[in-house]
């Protein structure tokens, strides 16, 4: 049995992990909220402007703009939302494990599959595995902006024009609550128009100003920088999400092993007591004989 000191130092060592994670938690709630309120201010526009241009694409006539042509998928580009910090529970290696699957199952049907990693955690996994890293992105997560989204997809479609991919998809946690979070891959290019509700008055034809492809060039490059801007911010609620979680499980856990230490330390201590008090008796006993 662990002597009294041991324990001490053990009861006092977990009291202070507990504190910590307890403000991680409250930390992680309150940057939650901030998240969550960004994610869905953003989601409504993000999801309009795809479908207003998957409307105009599907007016009729095969589109001019190559970032709406599909293409025979032989090289693909994987884009990951991970964090660049942990202790958020299962929330990288979902996206990891994603990853990994889409790789073993189109292994063999692709001449080349590469990624592009946003966040280190995910760069740290995949740069010790035989996996062809295209490009990383740091100091993205700490303050998203439309600017670095921007960025990102100005890197991402200049190697799909360049021909150097055939196709992008992009891996993220979707968040849905502060203790559930989706993992999604999804298709960023070729934008593939689906058909939507029509809204609009039957015999109503629209005219484009100044023209259908003028509107498809602007837009198609539009959506895949609010797209790529939307999986940042959704990853980064699913983190604090995941995190707040975690620290809570782990601040729960701390205090029950906390319980268990003081009853064996009290029981140790009670144990210590008796043989002290066996011990005076026995000398007394001795004295007396």
């Amino acid at each position: 049995m662990p002597s009294l000191k041991d324990i001490r130092t053990r009861i006092k060592s977990v009291t202070s992990t507990q504190k910590i994670t307890r403000a991680m938690k409250m930390v992680a709630a309150a940057r939650l909220r901030r998240a969550q309120e960004s994610v869905e201010s953003l989601r409504p526009y993000a999801y309009r402007l795809r479908e207003t241009l998957w409307e105009i694409s599907n007016e009729g006539g095969e589109s001019e703009n190559p970032l709406l042509v599909p293409r025979e998928e032989k090289r693909t580009r994987l884009l990951l939302m991970t964090s660049d910090r942990g202790l958020c529970g299962g929330f990288n290696t979902n996206v990891n494990r994603a990853t990994e699957n889409f790789l073993k199952v189109h292994g063999e049907t692709h001449e080349r599959l590469e990624l592009a990693i946003v966040g280190r955690k995910g760069q740290d996994y995949f740069k010790r595995r035989d996996v062809a890293i295209a490009a990383t992105y740091s100091d993205v997560l700490a303050k998203p902006s439309m600017e670095k989204s921007r960025s990102i997809a100005e890197d991402t479609i200049r190697a799909y024009l360049a021909e150097e991919i055939d196709a992008v998809y992009i891996v993220y946690n979707e968040f849905k609550n502060a203790v559930a979070q989706e993992i999604r891959v999804e298709r960023l290019l070729p934008v593939i128009a689906e058909e939507v509700a029509d809204t609009s008055e039957p015999g109503i034809e629209f005219v484009y100003e100044p023209g259908k492809k003028e509107l498809q060039d602007t837009i198609a490059p539009l959506h895949v920088a609010v797209q790529i801007h939307r999986t940042i911010l959704e990853s980064i609620a699913s983190e604090m999400g995941a995190r707040m979680t975690a620290m809570d499980g782990a601040t729960k856990n701390a205090g029950e092993l906390n319980d268990r230490l003081k009853l064996l330390y009290n029981r140790a201590r009670q144990a210590s007591i008796t043989k002290e008090l066996m011990e005076i008796v026995s000398g007394s006993e001795a004295l007396k004989g």
